[in-house]
């Protein structure tokens, strides 16, 4: 089978033939029909991701395809089923070997670049806006990156919970996209005076960022009492460091979420979220944004058009049948 592998942070990853796997005890083998790309893969290549599997590894954290074969001990899941699975590697190749339990059934309606890059993205906005941050109805919600992966699901939950949704992305086109996705207020990240039009917006209750500076500082700054800060992650390259002085007036809380981290301490948290996103998929109450989807050659220039920032929503490899 082809399969996208990391060999070490001083190459590329690159295309390469391996052994189609066999599925160990609690194990399904996966048909892999689509991977979704995070901005997580890219700092994995280069070895600054929090958690990096031993190398060599094939890339790819979150995928669908249909089960292939059972290991020992797997009765839950049937071959055929379509699946999703978050399995942190082994997402871009054509077959993979994953623990039964981090695989969710898909509904039959549910095409597999929407499930293959679904996981994560609404996962974490979900978890974040709701667990973590409490959004309520009639706040004002704040999203830096608000076109990118996770940022532009941000924009769509925060709008379905009922808050004030402000888009923050680079260009007409992205907020064009952030605007389609429930944003009622647009601030372009090249043109505008970002401190400027924080200020004016009378008042921020959370603010989503997957970016960090320069964007952070000035929303800091324009949020209101015991306001939360939700802390995704650094897509802009540079970490944000909070004044204590601001958080102390002002009562407010800076809360970190690593989405995948829950499967270790707490994973119903993410079953749970997982259940209720599928359950509002199945309603048609949300609606994938898929800017790219690209075969499994080409995975290098889909990563480079991440790195590019010439996306929205979610960079998608497709495996050929």
């Amino acid at each position: 089978m082809r399969a996208f592998v990391l060999a070490s942070t001083e190459t590329p990853p690159a295309l390469t033939e391996l052994p189609v796997p066999e599925p160990g005890p609690g194990e399904i083998r996966v048909r892999i029909r689509a991977c979704g790309l995070n901005f997580a893969d890219l700092l994995m290549a280069k070895g600054t991701y929090q958690e990096i599997p031993p190398m060599p590894f094939v890339m790819g954290m979150e995928l669908a395809g249909e089960v292939d074969a059972l290991g020992e001990g797997v009765s839950r899941l049937k071959p055929g089923q379509r699946v999703a699975v978050f399995a942190g590697q082994g997402g871009l190749a054509e077959y993979g070997c994953f623990p039964a339990a981090r695989c969710l059934p898909i509904p039959d309606a549910m095409p597999f670049d929407h499930a293959a890059g679904f996981m994560v993205a609404y996962g974490t906005s979900h978890v974040a806006l709701r667990h973590r941050a409490r959004l309520k109805a009639g706040e004002t919600l704040l999203v830096l990156g608000a076109a990118g992966g996770v940022g532009l699901t941000a924009v769509e939950i925060g709008a379905k919970l009922g808050a004030r949704v402000v888009a923050v992305a680079r260009g007409a086109e992205k907020l064009k996209v952030a605007q389609a996705a429930g944003a009622s207020v647009l601030i372009d990240s090249e043109g505008d005076d970002l401190k400027a039009a924080f200020k004016a917006l009378g008042g921020v209750d959370v603010v989503y960022d997957a970016v960090g500076e320069p964007a952070a500082s000035a929303a800091l700054r324009a949020m209101n009492p015991e306001g939360r800060y939700v802390v995704i992650g650094f897509a802009g390259g540079t970490v944000p460091q909070f004044p204590a002085n601001i958080l102390l007036v002002k009562n407010i809380d800076v809360i970190g979420l690593y989405w995948g981290g829950y499967s270790a301490f707490a994973p119903e948290v993410l079953t749970d979220s997982l259940a209720e996103l599928m359950r509002l998929y199945a309603e048609g109450g949300l609606h994938p944004h898929v800017s790219h989807a690209l075969p499994l050659e080409q995975t290098a220039e889909a990563m480079a058009l991440m790195r590019s920032r010439a996306s929205t929503g979610k960079v998608v490899i497709t495996m050929a049948d």
